[in-house]
């Protein structure tokens, strides 16, 4: 087993007034040679916006983008045609493919909104563009992992171009629990939404996270009531 820990400390960081961003890979103006990636994960950003405010149209092209509010409800629109909010609770998956322009804003005026936002390099080049929207509601299970994302689009939750599966968990206090990797080759990164792990003989809490390859299993130890996500991706790309 081989592994990177990522305190929530160590991310990048970056204040606009409007927008508090904190980066676990290179992004934006932040930029370090050690944290490029992990595997096909290219950005895992942790992003609170400000009411009323949000990102202006731009584009995107060959990137699986996945977005999880925590907190609050995000207003989208695109090129593809589609305008309505992501709410907390739910989550969003494009696939860029040839490219896609699209807004996020903000739909709350009195509430900040605090959302996850990450990018998986695709399998495949130059796919046709592609939306979806999801009640992870509606998957959620006490002490277990649930997933929410894989490779098959007749799989649970969404899927996307690439071998990748995405797995949330809501965990009571002293839960011990192993996560079996789906793919040989792949490896996973734990990032900690809420609470503390014990996770490959490292504690995690709030934010912080963990990158554990060539191994096919994962123990976890839930410290107290915790949140984590789980994000399996192929380490060769």
């Amino acid at each position: 087993m081989k592994k990177v820990f990522h305190s929530a400390q160590s991310r990048g960081h970056a204040d606009h007034g409007w927008l508090n961003a904190n980066y676990s890979f290179s992004f934006a103006s932040y930029f370090n040679p050690q944290r490029s990636n992990f595997g096909a994960l290219r950005v895992l950003n942790d992003d609170t916006i400000s009411p009323g405010k949000g990102f202006g149209t731009h584009p995107h092209d060959n990137m699986e983008i996945i977005t999880i509010p925590l907190k609050g409800d995000l207003k989208h629109k695109d090129s593809m045609g589609n305008i309505g909010a992501i709410n907390e609770g739910e989550m969003q998956v494009m696939s860029a493919g040839t490219g896609v322009y699209h807004s996020e804003y903000n739909k709350n005026s009195d509430n900040f909104v605090n959302l996850l936002q990450l990018w998986v390099i695709p399998n495949k080049q130059n796919v046709e563009p592609r939306y979806g929207q999801l009640s992870i509601r509606e998957l959620k299970k006490k002490n277990s992992f649930y997933q929410v994302l894989s490779p098959y689009p007749d799989d649970d939750g969404m899927w996307i171009h690439q071998e990748a599966w995405f797995h949330l968990g809501d965990f009571e206090e002293q839960t011990f629990i192993d996560y079996v990797l789906k793919k040989e080759g792949n490896g996973v990164y734990v990032f900690v939404i809420e609470g503390a792990f014990i996770v490959a003989n490292e504690t995690l809490r709030k934010r912080d996270a963990i990158g554990v390859w060539n191994t096919n299993k994962i123990t976890f130890e839930a410290q107290s009531e915790s949140r984590v996500l789980i994000v399996e991706v192929p380490m060769e790309i």
